[in-house]
């Protein structure tokens, strides 16, 4: 399986991650998600300026497998959306945690970022599923 699970994020057991810098989170989904998730052909996120909660869905993505909701990991307001993604979906896996991000969202509260798995957590659940 050699995903990548970067230990700067943390993670959902949805699949979603969360970056933090300072106030502002950084939200994807993960290369085990993409791959599990086969050819993506749709994405829907929220518009800037709305309101996301954790544990949420904030969203839609869709594979010619499955439509899959979109859990945020953090509550804030939205300050960008990757549009370029909602216009070609089938390029999130070429670099899920970097270009590939999702939504910038402005924290509420960054402690919030506590309950959700470390990289090595992450590993060992999507590895014993």
């Amino acid at each position: 399986m050699g995903f990548e699970y970067p230990d700067n994020l943390r993670y959902l057991d949805t699949h979603e991650y969360v970056r933090l810098d300072g106030d502002i989170a950084t939200v994807g989904i993960t290369a085990f998600a993409v791959d599990q998730l086969g050819d993506i052909v749709f994405l829907e996120l929220p518009d800037v300026g709305e309101t996301v909660t954790k544990g949420d869905s904030f969203g839609t993505v869709e594979s010619v497998k499955a439509v899959e909701d979109l859990n945020a990991p953090i509550t804030g307001t939205v300050l960008e959306r990757n549009d370029a993604l909602i216009e070609a979906p089938e390029q999130i896996g070429d670099d899920p945690y970097g270009e590939s991000w999702l939504l910038k969202i402005r924290v509420q509260d960054e402690s919030e970022v506590e309950d959700a798995m470390t990289a090595d957590e992450y590993r060992a659940q999507v590895e014993g599923e």
